[in-house]
Parts: structure tokens; sequence; C-alpha cells
């Protein structure tokens, strides 16, 4: 079967592990010479990418309100509410054709 870029080829991290990670950045990230230093010295303490790492901690930033951005429950309730779109848009495509195919049947009285 043929991978798309879009699938997930591991595990993905549980949310404690995250929370520790980022906990752990946060607190130690004085102790190196840039935030970069720190995610990357953390990140392969942990196993984890530094990139992961660092997204991580920017949603939490966003979320605390400390960065500008979107928080987690404002992406969950966009990718909800664009899930709920496709659904319509693909009833109305099915509406749309019945209504044209019922409109070519002739009439039986």
């Amino acid at each position: 079967m043929e991978q798309t870029s879009k699938q997930k080829t591991s595990k993905p991290y549980s949310p404690e592990f995250r929370e520790h990670a980022v906990r752990l950045a946060m607190e130690h990230r004085d102790d190196y010479q840039s935030e970069a230093a720190a995610l990357t010295a953390i990140a392969g303490k942990l196993g984890c990418s530094p990139d992961s790492l660092r997204v991580w901690m920017r949603q939490v930033q966003r979320d605390g309100g400390e960065r500008p951005g979107p928080t987690g429950a404002e992406i969950a309730r966009i990718k909800e509410l664009e899930r709920e779109n496709r659904e319509l848009r693909q009833a109305n495509e099915i509406l749309r054709k019945a209504s044209a195919y019922f409109a070519q049947a002739p009439l039986a009285v």
C-alpha cells in the first residue's frame, strides 16, 4: 500500500509526555545560550525532535495567552467546522444531482 505524505509513520507522543517535555523546556531554557540550544538538548535527552518540542511549546504559550495565535480549543473548533462544512457541501451536491435527475423524469399522473 502506498503511503501518503499526511500518513504518520510513528505513534504520536502521549499528552503527558508532551506536558513533561514542555515543562522541562520552559524550566531550563535559561540554562542554555539560546532557546534553540535548549530545545535541541532537552529533546535529545527525551528522544523527540527539537522541532516537535518547539511546536508543543508554542502551542502551550498560545493557550496561555503569552503568544498570539489560535489556541488549541480554537484549532479544534475550526477543524470541527471545516468537517461540518465539507459534509454539508457533499449533502448539497447529492441534493443538487437528485433534483436535476427528478426534474428530467416524466411526470406520472
